[in-house]
């Protein structure tokens, strides 16, 4: 599979995802989609609270199961869409949407436990839009379990 297939089938894999997102508060919703070295992919939706600070991010959902199932140092990749939701809770929109910043601080998690530069695809809603970043390009100089002395 050429790398250009792993992201678009990351992508597909997030906007499937993106239909579970509860947002009932920004109605902006997100799906995420980590790709594991064995093949397996875990997906997951943003998840908001009435107390918005609570609200968690598609890839820090994604990330966080993949690290309940023991496989946190197995990420190589991550795909992410988002985007206004319609009357049908469907998230639309052409544009890429890229992790936040939070997300790209939980991404280089995995990433320095795993040893490797997670590729992150931000694709888009609806249509063909993908761009591909590797982490370090999108968290230049980023804290880590190495700045603690661990890993």
């Amino acid at each position: 599979m050429t790398d250009t297939e792993t992201g678009t089938r990351l992508i597909a894999a997030a906007r499937v995802a993106a239909r579970h997102a509860h947002a009932p508060y920004s109605r902006f919703g997100v799906g995420a989609a980590v790709l594991l070295t064995d093949g397996s992919i875990v997906t997951a939706a943003n998840f908001e609270n009435a107390s918005y600070g609570l609200s968690l991010c598609a890839e820090t959902v994604a990330l966080a199961t993949t690290s309940a199932a023991g496989r946190l140092a197995d990420v190589i990749a991550i795909g992410v869409i988002g985007g206004a939701m319609d009357a049908e809770g469907i998230a639309r929109g052409v544009a890429p949407v890229g992790p936040c910043g939070r997300c790209r601080q939980v991404i280089n998690e995995a990433a320095q436990i795993g040893k490797r530069d997670i590729v992150v695809w931000c694709g888009a809603a609806e249509g063909d839009a993908m761009t591909r970043y590797l982490l370090s390009e999108l968290l230049p100089h980023a804290f880590g379990p190495a700045d603690l002395g661990i890993g």
